[in-house]
């Protein structure tokens, strides 16, 4: 897959009082962190994503509970089970992603490269195709 996502190990500090777990924009991550959100409360059988963004990078991290995430970069598809919160996986843009089979109780955390605009967003898939064509 073109474009290089991939997962990211996190900063993790263990001891008696429990785990830290540490992320810094343009150190631990290769960008600066403009916004963050976490999704939670998704339905069974439910799903989030099946959007790219055009100029921005993510790093979604599972805190809590699990999630599967697809990417597709308009050629091949790569498929990732997120459920450690010491590993985030690094989505670049131009990359199609698809958040599913979330386990009761899952936390997923975004980070992103920049603030939230929605002209970034390329949300239908024939428009993403034409774009990855370009």
């Amino acid at each position: 897959m073109r474009n290089n996502p991939g997962i990211i190990q996190l900063g993790r500090f263990h001891d008696h009082r429990g785990t830290l777990t540490v992320v810094e924009g343009g150190a631990s991550i290769p960008f600066s962190i403009e916004r963050a959100f976490w999704i939670t409360d998704v339905p069974s059988g439910r799903g989030r994503g099946g959007h790219a963004h055009r100029r921005d990078t993510q790093l979604l991290v599972a805190v809590s509970g699990s999630f599967t995430l697809i990417l597709d970069d308009g050629e091949s598809t790569l498929t990732y089970r997120l459920d450690n919160p010491s590993e985030g996986l690094l989505v670049p843009p131009g990359i199609w992603n698809i958040l599913e089979n979330f386990s009761p109780g899952a936390v997923c955390l975004v980070l992103v490269s920049g603030p939230y605009d929605e002209s970034e967003y390329i949300r239908e898939y024939p428009d993403f195709i034409a774009f990855k064509a370009k």
